[in-house]
């Protein structure tokens, strides 16, 4: 930036992508350099595809005043959530950044930055994108993975018998959500926090029969491999691995509201029973944690076993089009002082 009242250099897209290349490393090491019309992978030998997009939109999953470093780290921790959820190994991301005329190219610089350094952690890089103009800033991710055929743990996959876990904890989205309403100052970072449990999941491919995120809250993926797998699944209240925000509410109803809410990503698997404590073994090789929480049964649904007994699972998450969602986030004014025109090719 410069100095008060100086307008800081437009970078525009020639300029963008000479510092791209220059600083990322498949800027220098790709096989088709940032820049050009598209970007080219060689997957290793044996292996599938596995390709995943989500984004993260302005008011609705970030604040205009979140860091862009958070912002770009969240944006592609959302999709190599989901790679992992498919035990596979993410290799590339693609980047698109929207945003309003006269916003700060730094703004965009730091985004893919922020991106670049999440999928660096777990062994991937950016290697393109795109840049338009929005009403709204908005950041899509697409996240290339490498996977096992015989490992991806559809949520079609779950059988009767099967054995419910669970990685880290439960309920860290709601606690985060609930910050923010109180007016804590680092909520807007708390809600971008996201840790993709990639090491997990590749771990938990060789044993899961299924396997999803809880993006949108355990209810609600709960909810979700019942309906794909054709099951019941029977989750075990006491179980579960509360974070400490959520385990410290008095009543199982205020457990269940913030810790069902979502923003989680961590990994629900069905696991048969007598492959279940190799894949315990493995999830701690990896660096995780695995917990039992529940089981798949004949029947239909997902459920809930606490003090009460055996009760319909709430329906619980997100609903992103559902009017005045509660992960939506009041907008404030935001002054963008300098016009970004950039894109990657």
């Amino acid at each position: 930036m410069g100095a008060p009242g100086r307008r800081a250099r437009t970078i525009g897209e020639r300029e963008l992508v000479a510092r791209l290349a220059r600083t990322l490393p498949a800027g220098r090491a790709g096989l088709l350099p940032i820049g050009d019309d598209a970007a080219a992978l060689r997957p290793p030998p044996g292996r599938v595809a596995v390709l995943t997009t989500d984004s993260l939109v302005e008011g609705t999953h970030f604040l205009p005043e979140a860091p862009p470093l958070r912002v770009g780290a969240a944006a592609a921790g959302v999709s190599l959530s989901d790679t992992a959820a498919k035990g596979a190994q993410p290799r590339a991301v693609l980047l698109a950044v929207l945003v309003p005329p006269g916003s700060p190219a730094a703004w965009v610089e730091a985004v893919v930055l922020g991106a670049e350094r999440a999928a660096a952690r777990v062994g991937a890089h950016v290697i393109g994108g795109d840049t338009k103009p929005s009403p709204v800033r908005t950041v899509v991710s697409t996240v290339v993975g490498w996977g096992w055929a015989d490992r991806l743990a559809p949520r079609t996959g779950a059988r009767p018998g099967d054995l419910l876990a669970t990685t880290g904890e439960v309920g860290r989205g709601g606690a985060a959500e609930q910050r923010l309403r109180a007016g804590a100052r680092d909520a807007p970072v708390g809600l971008l926090d996201i840790r993709p449990r990639v090491a997990e999941g590749i771990a938990l491919g060789r044993f899961a029969d299924a396997m999803l995120d809880t993006s949108d809250g355990l209810a609600d993926s709960a909810h979700l491999l019942a309906a794909a797998s054709r099951v019941a699944v029977v989750i075990d209240e006491a179980r579960l691995p509360w974070v400490a925000d959520v385990a410290r509410r008095a009543s199982a109803a205020a457990r269940r509201s913030v810790g069902f809410f979502g923003g989680d990503y961590e990994l629900l698997a069905a696991i048969p029973r007598r492959r279940w404590r190799a894949a315990r073994a493995a999830v701690r090789r990896s660096g995780g944690r695995l917990t039992e929480i529940g089981r798949v049964e004949s029947g239909r649904g997902a459920w809930i076993v606490g003090r009460r007994g055996r009760e319909p699972m709430p329906e619980g998450g997100w609903r992103p089009f559902a009017t005045g969602g509660p992960r939506s986030v009041p907008r404030s004014p935001v002054r963008h002082r300098h016009r970004v025109d950039v894109t990657f090719k």
